[in-house]
């Protein structure tokens, strides 16, 4: 079974209560959900390949430690996903960014799949999938389906907001993939949303309605 783990750091926790507020305005919630990608980033990236590398420093020649050749991509489920990558890309800028989009069918309820777009070498890469919320799991299955479809193999789920019935049916689904999540929240509601959860992060985001 991959790893479920709730980051909870101090400075994550705060800011996410202020991003959950239904005051928070646009701007504020954009801002929030970069700096609360990039919290998250500096623990789901604790176990990047290192490897040996010679330097000189202003006294001595000395080996040191640097990323290793392990390439990594940031996939953002469109459209919220998006809102997290920044973040991710101020730890890691040399990495690759792919898209996948996605729309709820409004008679089903059940997720679609609209856009693809990877970096040619996705089978290669640790991949870090990024959506604010995992509420019925829904999305995330299916677009862990599409990376593997595409030979990836190496998949993070990072999300800030997490409902237990999402959790639970991604584990069972693919039970190979690590989740971090920012929280775990109580349930999901009749509509499909996350308790207490903060809404729409994709209206929040972008100031849709």
């Amino acid at each position: 079974m991959g790893k479920f783990q709730v980051i909870s750091h101090p400075l994550i926790q705060h800011k996410l209560s202020i991003l959950r507020r239904t005051d928070t305005s646009t701007k504020d919630f954009r801002e929030l959900v970069d700096e609360i990608a990039m919290l998250m980033g500096y623990e789901v990236s604790r176990d990047l390949p290192l490897e040996d590398v010679e330097i000189q420093t202003p006294v001595a020649k000395t080996v040191q430690k640097q990323l290793a050749g392990k390439k990594l991509a940031i996939v953002p489920i469109l459209r919220a996903g998006i809102g997290m990558v920044d973040g991710l890309l101020s730890l890691v800028p040399a990495a690759k960014v792919g898209h996948i989009g996605m729309y709820r069918d409004e008679e089903t309820l059940e997720p679609v799949e609209y856009l693809v777009k990877l970096p040619e070498d996705i089978d290669q890469r640790q991949i870090f999938l990024v959506d604010p919320m995992l509420a019925t799991g829904g999305s995330a299955i299916l677009a862990v389906d599409s990376l593997k479809k595409r030979g990836a193999a190496n998949i993070k789920f990072v999300c800030l907001v997490a409902a237990p019935e999402g959790v639970k049916k991604l584990q069972e689904a693919h039970p190979d993939i690590d989740i971090y999540t920012a929280a775990l929240d109580e349930k999901l509601n009749e509509h499909g949303y996350i308790v207490p959860g903060l809404g729409d992060a994709g209206d929040r985001l972008f100031g849709t309605k």
